[in-house]
């Protein structure tokens, strides 16, 4: 489920700003981009764990001590590029026979990038990491919020979709009862067909074979174990916890349903009803993906 939020704040000296965003995902993975202060990570882990039970969550801090002096500081990455380059150009002066003098840390250090200006790194006062867990609370509460607030929408939508599967299961039903007498008419047509074109066939046996066809195409069960999917996922909607892995597992099972009730139609009618159930229930999946 998508979400996000910002806050700012400020306490010890110290300023800082949240931001918190999601995406969807199969299970929980948050991922942390805040200072190293010690029970920090621990704390925000545990407090997203309880607003949050699926998504691809991503939580950021940025701190910064108020009035802290700018001071100079090396970077690591381009004093590294700088010593390549260096030990790259004295190689070739020394294949071409040239003596080069050594580089001084001073004048290395006036290589563009190697030597660079920063605000100083904000000191950890005590109660700092105390007070920024509890500040995380309103992020996290607006966060949390614009979640809910998406979510019942998308139940909204899911309910309608269910709604028009089990229109559609009614459909259904009152095609295949609709088809019975000509389903028993086209057995007893093949039934004569087969007798006359074999003359001495058993005709007890033939009959059996083509009942057991008719058995074989009967979307009872099919019907039935719709309608108890159709109860289960209204279930869902109204559970207030995390439902977003159960819907999907359930929603397999609304495939594979009308899978073999398409599989078993051998009607045009009874099979467009299956093709708009699988739509619906396509459509439905999609949502799904949004939930927690």
């Amino acid at each position: 489920m998508t979400g996000f939020a910002s806050e700012q704040g400020a306490g010890l000296e110290h300023d800082w700003t949240w931001d918190l965003r999601s995406v969807n995902g199969k299970g929980l993975d948050l991922r942390l981009r805040v200072p190293d202060l010690t029970g920090l990570e621990a704390g925000l882990r545990k407090a997203v764990a309880q607003v949050a039970a699926r998504g691809n969550i991503q939580l950021s801090l940025k701190l910064t001590r108020q009035g802290g002096s700018d001071t100079l500081r090396v970077n690591p990455e381009a004093l590294a590029a700088a010593l390549n380059a260096l030990n790259e150009v004295n190689k070739a002066a020394t294949g071409q026979g040239l003596a080069m003098a050594p580089s001084t840390p001073a004048e290395i250090l006036t290589l563009r990038g190697v030597l660079e200006q920063g605000p100083a790194a904000p000191a950890t006062p005590d109660g700092l990491v105390p007070l920024l867990l509890a500040d995380a609370e309103r992020v996290l509460a607006q966060f949390h919020a614009m979640r809910c607030a998406e979510g019942a929408e998308l139940g909204r939508i899911i309910a309608g979709q269910i709604d028009r599967i089990d229109e559609l299961t009614d459909e259904a039903e009152t095609r295949a009862q609709a088809r019975r007498p000509e389903a028993a008419e086209a057995l007893r047509t093949a039934l004569a067909r087969v007798m006359e074109a074999t003359p001495g066939a058993d005709q007890d046996r033939i009959a059996q074979e083509l009942a057991l066809l008719a058995v074989k195409a009967d979307i009872t069960e099919e019907i039935d174990r719709l309608r108890a999917h159709i109860t289960a996922a209204r279930a869902l909607l109204a559970d207030p916890g995390p439902v977003g892995r159960k819907f999907e597992f359930l929603a397999q099972e609304f495939v594979r349903e009308t899978n073999t009730l398409c599989s078993k139609s051998n009607d045009s009618a009874l099979t467009r009803i299956g093709l708009d159930l699988k739509y619906v229930i396509d459509q439905m999946r999609e949502q799904i993906q949004n939930v927690e």
